[in-house]
């Protein structure tokens, strides 16, 4: 049976060196000796009959050879981490905290019923949902920091469950120019701003629905975005259950594109780590697919518009 030469701690203390821009500032974060870093790397050189850091000036970079290295280093510790935590999580059963990325085009009504669902269940198991967008939900299930990912892509060696549809609608204030002319070709739309909305990822190159505008305004949410729609200033891309409801009242108005006026973007349900799921998470995963199943959505729109008085008389 082949036995490793080298430790994961040496491993780590690599990654911690490279990270922090050098020996002193990864001694620190690690509560280490900046000695004890040097010597873990250099035993870790020599077993490895590699050269993995230079040198340059007061910084250590990596060699060609160490990048290579490096990356795979950290796919090796990511799933040690990732085994620990599933051996936690049974050996504690029900985890006690869900952590939920949400795609921000995703309805909130599925969501919230499957909270409402989940809570009586919940044994005091604590809730954290944050908000991503383009980049920042594929991080969030490459980097697997989340239990769940709600996303409108499924990156490349991982399986979604589709939970719908979000459609998207091009909208403007009612007394903004555009909202005078018919068909609006992108030629158009350049000459006027556009809101959107801030890709969450670390590595962002684009914003969720730029038209290449030669004016934007870039928002972290779209609640944001339509208060300055209401104030009769520029165009955006909104989520048909936010914009809906004011384009009834008559506060916004539906532009109509050339070649799109709406469009539509797959949701779906990623697990990121499936052998660490707890039995928590595995039961919200199967609350939040089922209240996202069109007859359940129809059957909350049907609750809704009976009344008490009309739910008494029943």
């Amino acid at each position: 049976m082949y036995r490793p030469h080298t430790t994961l701690e040496q491993w780590r203390i690599l990654q911690a060196v490279v990270d922090h821009g050098g020996y002193a500032h990864a001694a620190q974060a690690l509560n280490k000796s900046q000695s004890s870093l040097n010597h873990a790397v250099a035993k870790l050189q020599q077993l490895l009959g590699v050269q993995l850091l230079e040198v340059k000036g007061r910084k250590a970079e990596l060699t060609a050879q160490g990048r290579v290295m490096l990356r795979r280093s950290r796919v090796l510790t990511q799933e040690i981490e990732q085994l620990e935590l599933l051996a936690n999580n049974l050996e504690q059963g029900w985890e006690p905290e869900i952590r939920l990325s949400r795609e921000i085009l995703f309805p909130t009504a599925p969501l919230y019923h499957a909270m409402q669902q989940f809570y009586p269940e919940s044994r005091g198991t604590r809730l954290t949902v944050l908000d991503n967008v383009l980049s920042g939900t594929t991080e969030a299930i490459t980097e697997r920091s989340f239990d769940l990912v709600i996303s409108g892509r499924i990156p490349p060696g991982y399986r979604g469950e589709h939970l719908g549809n979000a459609q998207l609608l091009l909208v403007c204030h009612p007394q903004h120019p555009l909202s005078q002319e018919g068909e609006i070709d992108e030629k158009r739309l350049a000459q006027e701003l556009q809101l959107v909305i801030r890709d969450t990822g670390s590595d962002a190159d684009k914003d969720l629905g730029w038209l290449k505008a030669e004016q934007r305004w870039t928002f972290s949410n779209f609640h944001e975005a339509i208060e300055i729609l209401l104030q009769g200033v520029g165009f955006c891309w909104v989520p048909q259950h936010i914009a809906q409801p004011l384009l009834d009242q008559g506060r916004l108005h539906h532009l109509v594109q050339a070649q799109m006026h709406t469009t539509v973007i797959p949701t779906y349900l990623v697990i990121p780590s499936p052998d660490c799921l707890g039995p928590a998470a595995q039961r919200f995963a199967q609350l939040l697919v089922e209240c996202s199943k069109p007859e359940c959505l129809a059957n909350r729109s049907e609750d809704k518009k009976i009344t008490p008085m009309n739910a008494n008389s029943v």
